[in-house]
């Protein structure tokens, strides 16, 4: 089975590979402009049939209880997509843009590797627990509290780190007796619709249990959070889109998952080696052209060492220049489309406006003329409350911005609407820690520590979203809990 050549994908609804029914539509190749294939464009009525599959696969089959069934069929899928990962590579270098190197690790190996503590957690997972008789207004009771799986799960994701993000809904959802709808991204459809063909050609999965609806209209993704059929959504994307989708879940107080924007600090502080430090932060940002949420975007360090700390990050952000992402040497690829690479531009013209300045970059690379390239650039010379410096920019662009000592550090880095992530470098780990405790944040990297790992809950406070994704706290985002309680006779 070939995953990319003259590739047109399908629908995955109730089992079966279909059209959609309003057509086709292209997806690009964000390095090269080149037409790479069409996708099928699902319309609302697919999207209905799809959310009919999915219920009657959780009301009328076994699914939602059958754990080894569950286990078996999740496994099927890692080991499918094991058996074509090279193949998946090309897809995923060709459609999103990623840079080679990354699909060894958060584009595509890792996500895979990861559907295991799914399959592992639903395998040895507590579903029962025991709290003991009591006798409430004098009745003996027994008591217990069991989870159960939602029901429906609709799921919606973006295009940037696709099948990190499909997998880390898809995983645990199908895992905890759930059944699903994937809405995956218009940019990045075949990162979705090829679980569906490998789903129908080497797994287990009955029919309905999960469909894949890929469309170019966001509006059918809509559907699933407004539909009272669909028990949850569980969306990732920006804090805009993030806010419409709870509005209409609102309708029937469905379960809603949300994994939202970014605007996350790196604090250096006056005892950290301030040359490596901002070298890690030049390189972080510019990592996938900056297409990250949790991306550190924000460069907080000491007034009295701003220019030099500029200068130091300049140094490694400009020589991460632009490049073909089926390199394995390129880190920084292009942004997924012309309109994402025009959208950063406003923002860099918004920092000359500002009164900033740019240590690096600032624009389209001069040697490319095709593809979404922007340079990676380090702004200089504004304060917390620019826009840019507020705003999630979504491109390889670093702010730098001067604090007067920890406590200024702190209120610099808590100082956003958004709550995602951080990063803390300091000589002295004990002081690091301390800072790290005070972000109002979901995730910290104290002096190069990693947190992104199978069994670490992520996600945000704030406006970076509501719950967590990954880890036992991801997998029981997707149960409901029950207490059974029986009198016992007398």
């Amino acid at each position: 089975m070939s995953l990319l050549a003259d590739r047109e994908s399908r629908l995955l609804i109730d089992g079966k590979l279909v059209a959609g029914s309003a057509g086709a539509f292209t997806t690009i190749n964000p390095a090269t402009e080149d037409v790479l294939g069409v996708a099928a464009n699902a319309d609302a009525d697919d999207m209905v049939r799809a959310i009919d599959a999915a219920r009657r696969a959780f009301d009328d089959t076994d699914w939602s209880t059958n754990t080894a069934l569950r286990v078996r069929c999740l496994r099927q899928l890692q080991q499918a997509m094991r058996d074509h990962l090279e193949e998946l590579r090309e897809l995923t270098i060709a459609e999103v843009g990623a840079p080679r190197m990354l699909t060894s690790g958060g584009q595509l190996e890792t996500p895979v590797e990861d559907l295991s503590f799914a399959a592992d957690t639903a395998e040895n997972y507590r579903w029962s627990t025991d709290l003991g008789r009591a006798t409430p207004q004098g009745i003996p009771t027994d008591r217990r509290i069991v989870r159960e799986p939602v029901g429906v799960v609709g799921a919606i994701t973006p295009w940037n780190f696709p099948h990190q993000i499909n997998l880390a809904k898809i995983g645990p959802a199908l895992a905890a007796g759930n059944t699903l709808v994937l809405k995956p991204a218009p940019d990045t459809p075949w990162a979705g619709a090829v679980l569906g063909e490998l789903i129908t050609g080497h797994t287990d999965f009955p029919p309905g249990v999960i469909n894949i609806v890929t469309s170019s209209d966001h509006a059918v993704g809509a559907v699933l959070a407004s539909d009272p059929r669909v028990d949850m959504v569980s969306f990732t994307g920006s804090t805009a889109t993030g806010r419409s989708v709870m509005t209409d879940a609102a309708a029937t107080i469905k379960k809603v998952f949300l994994e939202l924007g970014g605007k996350s600090a790196f604090l250096v502080l006056d005892d950290a080696d301030l040359a490596g430090a901002c070298s890690m932060a030049a390189f972080t940002a510019a990592m996938h052209a900056g297409q990250g949420c949790a991306i550190t975007t924000r460069l907080v360090v000491p007034r009295a060492r701003y220019d030099e700390a500029v200068e130091a990050a300049a140094a490694t952000m400009g020589s991460l220049k632009p490049g073909d992402p089926t390199d394995k040497r390129t880190v920084c690829g292009p942004v997924i489309s012309a309109r994402q690479r025009d959208r950063v531009q406003g923002y860099l013209d918004l920092a000359v406006a500002e009164g900033g300045r740019f240590a690096c970059g600032g624009g389209r690379p001069a040697d490319r003329d095709v593809g979404f390239f922007i340079e990676p650039t380090v702004i200089a010379g504004l304060t917390n409350d620019a826009r840019v410096a507020r705003e999630e920019i979504f491109g390889p662009v670093l702010t730098v911005i001067a604090h007067d000592g920890d406590d200024d550090a702190v209120r610099i880095a808590n100082d956003s609407p958004y709550g995602l992530s951080g990063t803390v470098f300091s000589g002295d780990d004990e002081r690091a820690q301390a800072v790290a405790a005070r972000l109002r944040v979901g995730t910290v990297n104290v002096n190069g520590g990693i947190w992104y790992s199978a069994d670490a809950p992520f996600g945000g406070y704030k406006q970076s979203g509501i719950g967590r994704e990954m880890g036992v706290a991801g997998f029981e985002e997707y149960t409901e809990l029950k207490v059974i309680a029986t009198a016992v006779a007398q």
